[in-house]
């Protein structure tokens, strides 16, 4: 090329342009594109060109040998030969720069045209390749034209019409076809920044100096690594996330080994950055799109995210943010202030709910009270204050203590009338023991008049009290009898009998007590005849009826030596729960009203009807009284026999004496009344009309209290004189009767072979009935197989009655469930709170091939650990919570159970009674976490999850809760749910799991489901910049299945379930 005119001396970056499409001198990407040469960390930077190369002096550039260059680096900013002309870089890196036409002469005035040539690699020899331009206006003078500065731009080329160099004719011939796939791309329009770097290269090569802005990398001694060529270029372009505002075939992406700094930022899963900004390594590096910030597809501009999106690092497109969320200009995260809101308006709802309704209870009661008042005052001023001065001062105190008004003396009702026959002293069941023993009833049970006076004597309350008990068996006759022969009980496996031999029988309307030494048979005597537990030996018979004895517990009423009663109900609420799962359902709601009332009043509890009865702990209404309670809920159910376990038990002499006149009167009204008891005072003892007295499992002795003192004198016994009876017959029967024997055999089996011995004899065989000749009494008369058909409402009302009882259990226990909400609460905070810092980047994997290499540090756990954390969280916050919905009320329900009550529907009722409370637990929980941590994953799915989560653990807690004993529950729910959260294959990863041949172990945990739809909700978004399958792979976690995983949660939790009524049903034999 001797006709090429060399450079000029002039210093074209000192020339100003000379038109408007003139080219300017700045950065190759100025600050607003964040993609500059100029712009990179301030280091020395020694460009990958031999420095030697650049010492040539001006015009004396040296080019390469004419080679295939197709694999060769591209440096398009590098001048490989002086320049000379007005010179650009175009859109696509292609050199644009005036060229005289090959087939004239210099000289000709049309014979500079522009040349665009692209794949710069080495030094351009030939001068036919590349795309033809004509110039825009024609110049004068080719010389004045090749000494221009290199930015002039007063005479750009005219792009309309591009021409190509055509080898057979030997000139330029309209059109491109032919051309190579780099000069094809040429546009001929000048890119601004690359020519600004060329410029800057071309001058530090001028001045024999390092061409720093033509460097391919910035690290000194850097080699690029090529990511993509030309082909997979026009494929694939730039992958979706990345900007590539440098890339074209003529400046393909490139890979450069990064600076230390840099190198520690992609370690610490951050991007390369200056300032803020994300950069690359080298001018064509790809770079991940800005967090904040979008890259549409083509990577070759960013834009800020608009307010309602946000956009995640390698944001290809803005992601809508749902309604109500925070998501300002710019945001790389989502706020979700809905849920919020919500959650602050139920809690503000709930507590004016409960002001307001705990408001209207003062209001109500205050109504009452001065109902009460007025009712006081239509007395007659002369008798009420006598009354009010009998009643409170001057009342007096008789020696025995029976009138004595302490603690467990009701008082009436406020307004109620004073009951005739007995003063002002209003005594409940007590006012029926002035009626004589004798019946007042023929053979036919038909009422003489001398029984009918007697019964309109008693006060109105007594009487609505036996009116309830005769429409409850339809028959005058309201107890049962009870008659047995050699009845013995043998467990299985045991060796030795616990009952044997046991004859006689108990009737109705008569204050029977067992009595015995500890080990002598008495619990086991009576669960026999309860039916609870199946004799193995004999003959019972139920009104002269033989059958099991288990079909008649709807006719038995049983109070435990503890006084098993709700805390947080009242009294009337106990005692009306027991009447409306256990009358009759053909009762109506008045009549069922009006039997309670009866009830309570008859056990002298009006004055505290409204009151809680309280837990032992923190008592409401005094010892006596929740004993009462406890009695009064047998009562409700209208039983024709009651057992009681030692009712004296915990109370003072007084209350017990209270207590025993109590069930006196009961009996008397007809009902059977049957109790252990142990150690009575004398008082108690004379109470009693019969006794069973056993030891080791036998007979000592058995008929009429008042014969008990003659049957032992008979064997040597001598009672002393103002002694307790009671104890003196506790000595005896235990084998500790020495200081009432002086000689002979005082052993327990000298005691039972006198009884055999007089039992053969004909007197005491009449008191001690065979079963046959004692039931006949009501066995045509009682059709006890109608009564059972008709006792007991619906399991559908069961579990109506049993769900509305638990809530209100919920609502009277308002400072557990704060606690538990706040506790969530906390929980969610803190957990939201660690994981604030990563601004919702939870998920870093592999970019997509080529750009793999341009990865930072791989982040495949911060997902699981979130669900880890998440699930060690949630069963932190609901274990104990859990546990307590059963393990509280245990002996409760089997005391229900025993009495009739449906099993499936008192489990169905607490399940879904604690689930708005599990709810509220779960958004307090889930809020804040989400408002923290801002995960990509929607709230929605997010609480959704979580719920199911805490109905997996409450499910669980429920299913310890049934095997394991109530003091240790709770810790023990705690670390199995701790173990579970643990078993969600984040730690160790599900993937090595999988090697050892255990998967199937962790996933039988819920919390492997809860970290699949936790890691496929926040990896599956991101699958077009990462390689999410890898991640897959790797952590072993599958992608899909949202609604499956949901489901399986859903199964989990009702296994549990399952396998907690399992418990329900027989986890007294289970607990550990």
């Amino acid at each position: 090329m001797s006709t090429r005119t060399r450079y000029s001396e002039a210093n074209p970056t000192r020339t100003e342009p000379t038109h408007a499409q003139g080219i300017r001198a700045r950065p190759l990407v100025d600050s607003a594109t964040s993609a500059s040469a100029s712009r990179t960390p301030s280091l020395r930077v020694n460009p990958l060109i031999d420095p030697s190369a650049t010492s040539l002096v001006k015009g004396q550039w040296l080019g390469g040998p004419e080679r295939d260059i197709s694999n060769d680096l591209q440096v398009p900013f590098l001048p490989l030969h002086p320049p000379l002309g007005p010179t650009f870089l175009d859109t696509e890196a292609c050199l644009c720069r005036r060229e005289p036409n090959p087939a004239t002469s210099v000289d000709h005035a049309e014979s500079l045209l522009w040349r665009c040539s692209g794949n710069q690699t080495v030094a351009d020899v030939d001068v036919t390749t590349g795309k033809w331009f004509k110039p825009i206006n024609k110049d004068e003078d080719t010389q004045i034209v090749l000494q221009l500065p290199l930015n002039d731009g007063s005479n750009p080329p005219l792009r309309e019409h591009p021409m190509r160099w055509d080898s057979e004719s030997s000139s330029l011939i309209p059109g491109t076809e032919g051309l190579s796939v780099w000069d094809q791309a040429c546009t001929g329009e000048n890119r601004t920044s690359f020519s600004t770097s060329y410029y800057r290269a071309a001058a530090q090569r001028d001045n024999a100096e390092v061409p720093v802005d033509a460097a391919p990398c910035w690290r000194p001694g850097a080699v690029p690594l090529r990511l993509q060529d030309v082909n997979e270029w026009q494929t694939k372009g730039c992958l979706p996330g990345f900007l590539c505002q440098n890339n074209t075939v003529n400046s393909l992406p490139q890979f450069c080994p990064p600076f230390a700094e840099c190198q520690m930022a992609r370690l610490g899963y951050h991007a390369c950055a200056l300032d803020g900004v994300n950069i690359g390594m080298g001018p064509f590096e790809p770079i991940i799109c800005q967090a904040g910030k979008y890259c549409p597809p083509g990577g070759m501009t960013t834009f800020n995210c608009p307010a309602g999106h946000y956009c995640q690092p390698g944001a290809a497109v803005p992601t809508p943010c749902a309604v109500g969320s925070l998501c300002p200009e710019g945001s790389s995260y989502e706020r979700y202030l809905i849920p919020l809101g919500v959650l602050i308006a139920l809690d503000v709802l709930i507590i004016i709910g409960i002001i307001m309704l705990r408001f209207r209870n003062r209001l109500s009661s205050s109504a009452q009270v001065h109902q009460g008042s007025l009712s006081k005052k239509s007395e007659s001023t002369v008798v009420g204050l006598a009354r009010a001065v009998t009643r409170r001062k001057y009342k007096r105190i008789s020696d025995e203590g029976e009138r004595l008004h302490d603690a467990d003396h009701e008082m009436s009702a406020v307004g109620s009338p004073v009951p005739p026959g007995r003063g002002d002293v209003w005594v409940g069941f007590q006012e029926a023991l002035s009626m004589p023993a004798q019946s007042y009833r023929n053979g036919d049970g038909i009422m003489s008049p001398q029984g009918e006076d007697l019964e309109r004597s008693l006060p109105p309350q007594i009487r609505a009290f036996v009116d309830s008990m005769r429409k409850a068996t339809h028959d005058s006759e309201i107890g049962l009898s009870f008659g047995y022969s050699q009845l013995a009980f043998q467990p299985k496996g045991s060796s030795r009998p616990i009952l044997q031999d046991i004859t006689g029988s108990i009737r109705n309307g008569r204050l029977t007590a067992v009595m015995g030494g500890s080990g002598a048979g008495k619990s086991t005597f009576v669960n026999v005849l309860m039916g609870k537990i199946e004799y193995t030996h004999g003959r019972v018979d139920v009104n002269g009826v033989q059958g099991k004895l288990a079909q008649y517990k709807k006719l038995i009423g049983y109070v435990p030596q503890d006084d098993i009663v709700l805390p947080e109900l009242t009294v009337r609420e106990n005692i009306m729960h027991s009447a409306l799962v256990r009358l009759p359902r053909t009762w109506t709601s008045l009549e069922i009203e009006n039997h309670v009332s009866a009830v309570i009043d008859c056990l002298e509890l009006s004055h505290v009807r409204n009151s809680l009865v309280g837990s032992v702990g923190k008592p409401v209404i005094s010892g006596g009284q929740r004993k009462r309670v406890s009695i009064g809920m047998e009562l409700a159910a209208a039983p024709m026999a009651i057992f009681l376990d030692e009712p004296t038990s915990g109370l003072d002499a007084t209350a017990a004496s209270s207590i025993m006149r109590t069930l006196k009167a009961i009996a008397s009204l007809g009902i059977s009344v049957i109790t252990i008891i142990h150690q009575p005072r004398l008082e108690i003892f004379e109470m009693l009309d019969d006794l069973i007295l056993l030891a080791n499992g036998q007979q000592l002795y058995e008929g009429p209290e008042s014969d008990v003192q003659p049957f032992f004198e008979k064997f040597g016994y001598a009672f002393p004189k103002h002694a307790n009876y009671g104890d003196v017959v506790t000595d005896i029967i235990t084998g500790n009767g020495r200081a009432y024997k002086k000689s002979g055999d005082i052993s327990k089996d000298a005691l039972i072979a006198n009884w055999i011995a007089c039992r053969k004899q004909s007197k005491l065989r009449l008191s001690s009935a065979s079963v046959l000749a004692v039931g006949n009494l009501g066995a045509s008369k009682a059709p006890l197989d109608r009564l059972l058909k008709k006792r007991g409402a619906s399991r559908l009302k069961q579990f109506t009655l049993c769900l509305s009882r638990a809530f209100l259990q919920q609502y009277r226990n308002l400072s557990t469930f704060w606690f538990e909400v706040g506790l969530a609460t906390l929980a969610g905070f803190l957990l939201g709170l660690a994981e604030n810092a990563k601004n919702g980047v939870l998920f870093m994997g592999l970019y997509h091939p080529p750009y793999e290499i341009l990865s930072t540090a791989s982040d495949f756990k911060s997902a699981p650990e979130m669900a880890l954390l998440t699930a060690i969280a949630i069963g932190l916050v609901s274990a104990a919570p859990g546990v307590r919905v059963f393990s509280e009320e245990m002996l409760l329900h089997r005391r229900e159970a025993e009495a009739g009550h449906s099993r499936l529907a008192y489990f169905l009722a607490k399940s879904l009674s604690i689930v708005p409370r599990m709810t509220m637990a779960c958004m307090h929980f889930t809020v804040p976490l989400w408002l923290l941590s801002t995960p990509i994953m929607g709230w929605g799915l997010g609480f959704v999850a979580n719920l199911f989560y805490f109905y997996c653990i409450f499910g669980l807690a429920s299913a310890i809760s049934m095997v394991v004993k109530r003091e240790d529950a709770p810790l023990f729910a705690t670390m199995i749910a701790l173990i579970v959260g643990i078993l969600s294959g984040a730690a160790p990863p599900l993937s090595s799991v999988r090697n050892w041949k255990m998967e199937w172990l962790w996933r039988m945990s819920p919390g492997v489901w809860l970290a699949e739809i936790y890691f496929g909700q926040l990896v599956t978004p991101l699958g077009y910049v990462y390689d999410i399958q890898s991640a897959a792979g790797m952590t072993g976690f599958r992608l899909d299945g949202l609604w499956k995983n949901m489901g399986l949660l859903i199964a989990i939790g009702t296994i549990y379930r399952i396998l907690a009524f399992v418990g329900l049903l027989w986890g007294t034999k289970m607990r550990i």
